[in-house]
């Protein structure tokens, strides 16, 4: 694989040196024709190397999502601005109301494979490594930058598919907003902020945003039982597997809501340095409505039971989750040595859901269920210098840190309606980890068109204090031995930049990453609602992947940009939800999969009024070794569309602004060996496009309106869960 590499690469500078040698100098620009059309300056990046850099001379594939980016769209969480781009997929599937959201790249999938941060800090939690996109304001965001492919050689675990950074905004002067939003299944959103800046040093920003919906039906009671004779208003369908059921109901309006708050203070202490702190709250709560039985008896009455199914089957229970975050940092300049550190703590203090126990002693009134707790705690420290060394060198070094505990207990409930009716305990289990780190890369310039990066970083992780009690059960409890392992990530990069315009650059690289087993995947066993136990492993290997690409982009004529990478991803010990049978899930190392594919990205700006953009991805991701179930063997990986397709467009023109974005997701899978092929039923993933558009105006310098339409041509599909059909919402926003 590295000598399919590294002919790639010399192919590469080759074929980039024989251009750069035939083009005659005398075939640039005049100076004065240049001047006369200055370049428009690029966007800066700083995740891609933990420097500045241009996006065009970063040493990965590089997005930006910028303020102006999220204002033309109507955004409700941060991972919707990012679906529109090349290499993304975001598994938002029911609009506002996911608690499952995530942001996979390179067709890395699962929340766990892509590290999310929030001004440089890690977000992925300490249970499951997943993100809680609810609740963080769209608002506050500066920009997002999505950097694609394996980063474990500077940021260590999770970023095996990519980085994304999410970036806040601070102000340079007095400011104050006030925005309000209504719109369909009666969502409504209000938010406000306000900030300055003292003295030319001191910086303050405090923003507070709730937004509410009463949602739609998004779960369905489709159940293996006929109704009985004389009951009518079902309907015959079939499950994502093909076999028969019968559609009987549904759960109810699946509601919402969650609040933000976020405190920021930043002091400059001299021109080149600042001492910074922040505190983000968020918190959400799902709930369900009244359920809906479209069944009818003889006397026209409806009926909620018959046979063995009865009224639990129609229930849908809440859940909550609330997070602490909070940051320091610490920037200076000693003489030409850039320092940085951060360090940082996240609290998920609650973070329950509640499960209707299945017995007829459950009813929609109330009667015995389950509450299912994970707290959980991380704290996250990182130390970085950025010195020029002799003529050609920028060298970047440094540390970091991360602990992690979570502890999950589930309740008996004596009424499932509510969370306060805890019983006894039914199981707990948790345990908590540790990784140190240290890295190193070197920027390296080679010649003035080629540009050389090279890195590597050591990763000492242990885990520690496993243990599991089911209750009652022979066998129990069980406590863990510590585990240990340690990781060390290289990566090489080449920027080529052949001709003085800067209109094209070609790039490519090579690197390892890992992903040790969360807590989750090590000590949590549970059973769904519907009856499935998903069993933990604490056993588990760490996760890596040795992966490279190959691309560039070309400016192929004024205000246009070509993209072209092509990329593999070759995962070893891949951590997999093996379906031992219907009833019965393990988390096992299946062995080896691989994941290749291409971006492609055309986009194409008019001068400053009007931007059009389209991008196709293609994933080829197979698994390629099973041990434990060799009829996955050349399968598509679970979650992950083969296909992506985004086009759309967006203007500004005198106080109009707005957009319109169509997406395509391919179909994916949920089973191990792609065997829920049947669409349009629930529980399937459906192949979809769905088309979004905004219109906005600006009433006064300090006052806009904006309607937007969501899913305009009402696409009805389902991923798992009913997603959600045409909405439209209309804002009203004042700044000062």
């Amino acid at each position: 694989m590295v000598r399919k590499v590294s002919l790639f690469i010399v192919l590469l500078l080759f074929s980039g040196t024989a251009w750069a040698q035939e083009k005659n100098p005398t075939d640039a620009a005049p100076a004065s024709a240049q001047q006369k059309n200055p370049m428009e300056l690029e966007q800066i990046v700083v995740t891609a190397t933990r420097t500045e850099k241009e996006v065009s001379q970063a040493p990965a594939s590089t997005s930006v999502v910028t303020r102006k980016d999220i204002e033309q769209r109507e955004i409700m969480a941060p991972d919707q601005a990012v679906n529109t781009l090349p290499g993304v997929f975001d598994t938002r599937g029911k609009g506002l109301t996911d608690t499952l959201s995530s942001i996979n790249l390179r067709g890395m999938p699962g929340q766990s494979r892509t590290l999310v941060l929030l001004d440089g800090m890690p977000l992925n939690n300490a249970y499951t490594g997943n993100v809680q996109f609810g609740g963080l304001a769209p608002e506050d965001i500066r920009q997002m930058e999505v950097i694609r492919g394996p980063f474990s050689s500077l940021y260590g675990g999770y970023a095996m598919g990519g980085v994304v950074n999410i970036l806040t905004k601070m102000p340079e002067k007095e400011e104050v907003t006030i925005s309000g939003t209504y719109g369909s299944n009666d969502y409504w959103r209000a938010y406000t902020s306000v900030g300055d800046k003292y003295a030319n040093k001191l910086s303050i920003f405090f923003s507070t945003g709730y937004q509410a919906t009463r949602g739609y039906p998004t779960d369905f009671n489709e159940q293996a039982s006929k109704p009985t004779a004389g009951i009518t208003g079902w309907s015959q369908t079939v499950s994502n597997l093909g076999a028969t059921r019968y559609l009987i109901g549904d759960k109810g309006n699946n509601s919402w809501w969650d609040q933000d708050i976020t405190a920021k203070v930043a002091y400059d202490l001299t021109p080149a340095s600042r001492l910074s702190f922040a505190y983000y709250k968020t918190t959400y709560e799902y709930n369900y409505g009244n359920p809906n039985s479209y069944l009818f008896n003889s006397a026209g009455a409806n009926v909620f039971n018959y046979g063995s199914v009865g009224q639990a089957s129609f229930v849908g229970a809440p859940g909550r989750m609330n997070t602490d975050t909070y940051k320091t940092g610490y920037e200076t300049e000693l003489g030409d040595i850039k320092t940085k550190v951060q360090m940082g703590m996240m609290k998920q203090g609650e973070n329950w859901y509640i499960t209707p126990g299945s017995s007829t002693a459950t009813q929609l009134s109330g009667g015995p269920g389950t509450l299912s707790s994970s707290p959980s705690t991380s704290y996250f420290g990182d130390i970085q210098a950025t010195k020029p060394v002799f003529d050609r060198h920028i060298l970047t070094v440094g540390g970091s840190y991360r602990y992690d505990w979570e502890g999950t207990t589930e309740w008996n409930l004596t009424s499932w309606r509510d969370e306060y009716t805890k019983k006894s305990i039914l199981d707990q289990s948790g345990g908590r980890d540790t990784t140190y780190a240290l890295f190193a890369q070197d920027e390296i310039k080679i010649a003035k068109p080629l540009t050389a990066y090279l890195g590597a970083r050591e990763d000492w992780w242990r885990v520690f204090d496993g243990f599991a009690n089911t209750v009652g059960a022979p066998g129990y409890p069980q406590h863990f031995s510590s585990n240990t392992a340690n990781y060390f990530s290289p990566k090489g990069a080449l920027v080529y930049t052949p001709f003085e315009s800067g209109n094209t650059v070609f790039r490519g690289s090579v690197g390892q990453a890992f992903r040790p087993p969360s807590l989750y995947n090590l000590f949590r066993t549970w059973r769904s609602v519907s009856g499935v136990t998903y069993n933990s492993n604490p056993f588990l290997k760490p996760e890596t992947t040795t992966s490279w690409e190959i691309g560039g982009e070309q400016k192929v004529w004024k205000g246009g940009v070509f993209k072209a990478t092509y990329f593999e991803n070759y995962v070893n010990d891949l951590i997999y939800q093996y379906n031992v049978n219907p009833t019965t899930v393990n988390s096992v190392n299946v062995g080896k999969a691989n994941i290749k594919g291409y971006e492609l990205a055309l986009e194409q700006k008019f001068d400053n009024w009007l931007h059009l953009f389209a991008n196709y991805t293609h994933n080829d991701a197979t698994l390629v070794r099973d041990a434990v179930n060799p009829a996955a063997v050349g399968c598509q990986l679970a979650q992950v569309p083969a296909e992506m397709f985004n086009a759309g467009g967006d203007f500004t023109y005198k106080s109009f602004s707005g957009s319109l974005i169509g997406r395509y997701v391919s179909k994916r899978f949920g089973q191990d060996v792609n065997s829920d092929r049947f669409n349009g039923v629930y529980g399937s993933y459906d192949a979809f496009f769905t088309a979004d558009a905004k219109l906005s105006y600006q009433v006064t310098s300090y006052a806009s309106v904006s309607l937007a339409m969501n899913n305009i041509f009402d696409k009805n599909y389902f991923v798992y869960y009913q997603a959600p059909g045409r909405q439209w919402f209309g804002t009203v926003t004042v700044r000062f």
